[in-house]
């Protein structure tokens, strides 16, 4: 045993240290799996050889594994969740993912996928398993002690389902062969809240960090790209070894590909035999492979995806340096999969959207690189996920996200409805504040805080996961500068970067960089469906002063940029912080008058402000002119007065 402990000890000296430096315990893994895939029959066999080190001070008497596969079987969880929300009609149509529908229910015997594991022994030792559809249960003989490290030796084997959902076979939208995402039985994470095996009905992950070691047999014809660095480039070719070769002779039938990854949490990879191949080296970066099919006739060419590798060289430098730093040696953009999903050092995304491109990428740094509990957190990693993808774009395309409203209504000019929305949006952003707004009219919204898996409705989880996500980012700026929530940003990178940060540890880097208290913004926004809604009540003189008054009639309090609007062309800014700050953001706008007021106590539905001119002298009165705040009338929050 002695000599078990000490291997395992060389194994983990890495883990161990990151733990070491870290205020949260984690776990580790390292993954060391050979398979082999048969092409005909569409199964793989293989082998999994897990060092699972226990960071924690806990025994754990049972491990859990996720079996994603079996999912794609007719009667399984994700398939009759989702023919149950199909049964529901939002603004007309059925709330379903398009993507499953009812599909796996009609999967015939060899169109269905499954994982089934043959055998699984703990340190030479076999062990009694149960299965939960999507989960296995793994009740140990020996419990795995604290800060101590066991070897998981399995053999299992899968079927290959029809592409359904992210993973599976010959989608025929893509002409791609196999999409080989949550492939491999993977086992759950642990952490201070105890296990999380979470079924799979339809959205999110959660996994352990750990070194992936991925050896792949398969049809000599096929060509793969994946997670990691390609080990044996040198054997392969086709530009993995040098720019521009050839896919080098085999004898064999099958052919061997290997794979390494590194401080990783899933391993992705996808296979054709008509793969296209571009590389692109960035100085003092990562090596970036745009991997694609080209299918005759289809309308993804050589050129749409040349346009990929080259856009993400371009915005590369710019998401560094407002993020922080891509720390992996190597990313893939692999054509494949159902629309854009997100793995370490690779994305699958269905065709060349540069907009999808750049969000599936942002991916990696709040998904790989921090990686919340996607289940518990989705607004954490989709949400920031597009509040960036929306900053990169505007870089990119040198234009904000209002544009394509503005284009909209220059096709439209008599859209009163579509005039009306394009009044009450932010420069940035734009896309998710409407969203945002129809589904408060729809009645519909749930707070944040519900489970990915648990909302009643598809079209809430969406727009709350992505859209209001990417609000709570948006309106952080505006309750303490922008400028000081871009430093945030950087500092929640640098603190939490690999470490599965949860929504206080964010907040705690806020209210750190800005000094301003902000636990009743995550509690309004994230764990409550509360609408801010604030109105310009009244104005009067009173003995030589001008007071305007202001109402909240929303439920959610705030602090208010009030801005005021002279005869002679100049602008009073007040800035009324909320009393639950503790504090007011810095002045934003250097060139402008600013004056900070007194505190608005959150328990008053008014609030009154003076400035020093006669009334008669103000044109316009505007709460929040930068649109900001996702005020959900802003009708009433300006007033124009004609003398």
């Amino acid at each position: 045993m002695r000599i078990i402990f000490l291997l395992f000890t060389f194994y983990f000296s890495l883990f161990i240290k990151v733990e070491a430096q870290s205020e949260k315990w984690q776990q580790a893994v390292k993954y060391t799996m050979v398979i082999d895939v048969d092409t005909f029959s569409n199964k793989i066999k293989g082998s999994q050889q897990l060092i699972y080190q226990n960071n924690s001070s806990d025994k754990l008497d049972r491990v859990f594994y996720h079996l994603y596969w079996n999912a794609f079987q007719p009667n399984s969880s994700m398939d009759v969740r989702s023919r149950e929300l199909g049964k529901q009609l939002i603004n007309g149509r059925q709330d379903w993912d398009g993507r499953v529908r009812d599909r796996i229910l009609h999967l015939k015997e060899n169109e269905i996928g499954y994982q089934k594991i043959i055998s699984l022994k703990i340190n030479g030792v076999a062990q009694p398993f149960k299965y939960h559809e999507t989960i296995v249960e793994v009740n140990l003989t020996q419990a795995i002690l604290p800060k101590t490290a066991v070897e998981i030796d399995m053999e299992f084997e899968a079927q290959i389902p029809l592409q359904v959902r992210r993973s599976g076979r010959d989608n025929p939208q893509t002409g791609v062969r196999y999409s080989m995402s949550q492939w491999y039985p993977k086992i759950c994470e642990y952490d201070n809240e105890g296990w999380h095996p979470t079924p799979y009905v339809a959205r999110e992950f959660y996994g352990v960090w750990g070194d992936y070691d991925v050896t792949i047999n398969i049809d000599k014809s096929y060509k793969l790209g994946g997670t990691g660095v390609l080990i044996n480039a040198a054997d392969i070719g086709w530009g993995y070894d040098k720019p521009n070769t050839a896919l080098k002779y085999c004898l064999t039938s099958k052919r061997t590909w290997h794979f390494k990854g590194e401080r990783i949490h899933d391993f992705v990879w996808a296979a054709d035999p008509d793969y296209k191949h571009l590389v692109r080296n960035v100085a003092n970066g990562p090596v970036l492979h745009v991997i694609y099919n080209e299918l005759p006739g289809n309308a993804y060419n050589d050129t749409a995806w040349t346009k990929v590798a080259n856009a993400a060289v371009k915005v590369l430098p710019f998401m560094e340096k407002n993020f922080g730093k891509y720390t992996y040696p190597q990313y893939s953009f692999i054509q494949g999969g159902d629309g854009g999903m997100e793995y370490p050092m690779a994305t699958l995304i269905s065709g060349p959207s540069v907009g999808t491109v750049f969000h599936e990428w942002m991916h990696s740094w709040y998904q790989m690189m921090l990686a919340t509990n996607e289940s518990m957190y989705a607004w954490m990693d989709e949400g920031f996920t597009s509040f960036a993808e929306d900053l990169v774009s505007k870089f990119y395309n040198n234009a904000s996200s209002i544009q394509e409203y503005k284009d909209a209504l220059k096709t439209d000019p008599n859209n009163s409805r579509l005039k009306d929305l394009l009044a009450s949006l932010p420069e940035d952003h734009a896309g998710s504040y409407a969203s945002y707004f129809s589904l408060v009219k729809s009645g519909l919204e749930e707070p944040m805080s519900t489970h990915a898996d648990h909302y009643n409705n598809n079209f809430s989880y969406s727009v709350d996961a992505y859209s209001k996500g990417e609000i709570f980012m948006e309106q952080l700026g505006y309750i303490i500068g922008a400028s000081t929530r871009d430093k945030v940003l950087l500092d929640y990178y640098k603190v939490w970067k690999f470490k599965h940060p949860n929504a206080q540890d964010f907040i705690n880097i806020a209210e750190k960089r800005s000094g301003i208290k902000l636990d009743w913004y995550k509690e309004y926004w994230t764990q409550t469906t509360k609408t801010i809604d604030y109105s310009i009540d009244s104005l009067w003189e009173e003995n030589g002063v001008s007071k305007i008054r202001l109402k909240r009639i929303g439920q959610m309090p705030m602090p208010i940029d009030l801005q005021l609007t002279f005869k002679d062309g100049s602008t009073e800014m007040h800035n009324i912080p909320l009393n639950l700050m503790f504090g007011n953001k810095s002045q934003e706008d250097l060139s402008a008058k600013t004056i900070v007021d007194e505190e608005w106590r959150w328990t008053h539905p008014t609030f009154t402000i003076s400035f020093n001119k006669k009334l008669s002298e103000l044109l316009k009165a505007e709460i929040d002119p930068s649109k900001r705040m996702a005020d959900v009338q802003r009708s009433n929050n300006s007033i124009e007065l004609k003398w």
